[in-house]
């Protein structure tokens, strides 16, 4: 069944925040992402639209699949090179106040505004099993494009919430935090329990002083004698810091 005009506007226009806000609604787009979408989280999906060849590749969905012409979909996509197939999906609401974070590690994002950033640190929570991600009200939009591209589907599996940091706090007083900063202690050498919320802060300005002041350690990944780099991308500080603390605390890291 052919896409309207009103179709292709409405799935355009979720590429804003501010559609995306008034709709509930967001994109999700690609064959990757997609099948795993309607294999794991069907509920969340309200439509799909894809190529007539693509859906006979998929396993059996409970999911109705609307079949458009590749010009059609092309006109849709929010990609500079369509894919196969695009889903609309119903945005979620996670309520974090009942999650064990006393007895995880977790993450904390505090002003991210690089989508590209927040969609690997998802990936790299997914990766390392880190089920919670919670962000601060001014950081980057979860429902991003280029948020959900960059996820690699990880925004299915991990729990992400709005929250700042002072809120954590007063619901888990005893949860250690531990702030990312440029001179802190080396990560390699740093004695961590295995439980605990690292925050990670804006990619120019790092983490705010009030979130300092909360930190009950300091933390950092030290430059190799010589290095040029005057600092690590975000996303990639997240993953190296991750993997030290999940191996710390006898994760299933060789």
């Amino acid at each position: 069944m052919p896409l309207s005009k009103n179709d292709i506007k409405y799935i355009k226009s979720l590429r804003l925040k501010k559609f995306r806000q008034k709709y509930d609604n967001f994109v999700v787009e690609g064959d990757k992402i997609v099948r795993e979408l309607l294999q794991q989280r069907p509920e969340w999906v309200e439509s799909v639209y894809a190529l007539d060849e693509w859906v006979p590749t998929l396993s059996p969905v409970q999911t109705k699949i609307e079949t458009v012409p590749r010009a059609q979909l092309s006109q849709a996509s929010l990609l500079k090179t369509p894919n196969q197939a695009i889903a609309i999906v119903r945005q979620q609401r996670a309520d974090w106040k009942k999650w064990p974070l006393s007895e995880q590690l977790s993450i904390y994002l505090e002003d991210l505004q690089d989508p590209g950033n927040l969609g690997t640190i998802l990936r790299i929570a997914d990766w390392f099993g880190i089920p919670n991600v919670l962000c601060s009200p001014q950081s980057v939009d979860l429902y991003n494009p280029k948020v959900i591209q960059a996820s690699m589907g990880a925004f299915l599996r991990v729990h992400y919430a709005e929250a700042t940091l002072s809120e954590i706090q007063e619901l888990h007083p005893g949860l250690p935090v531990f702030a990312t900063v440029m001179e802190g202690e080396n990560v390699f050498q740093a004695e961590l329990p295995a439980n605990g919320l690292l925050a990670i802060g804006n990619e120019g300005s790092g983490l705010s002083d009030d979130a300092l002041q909360r930190a009950d350690r300091k933390i950092s990944v030290p430059p190799a004698r010589g290095a040029g780099a005057e600092s690590l991308n975000a996303a990639i500080a997240t993953g190296i810091i991750c993997a030290v603390l999940k191996n710390k605390a006898g994760g299933q890291l060789s």
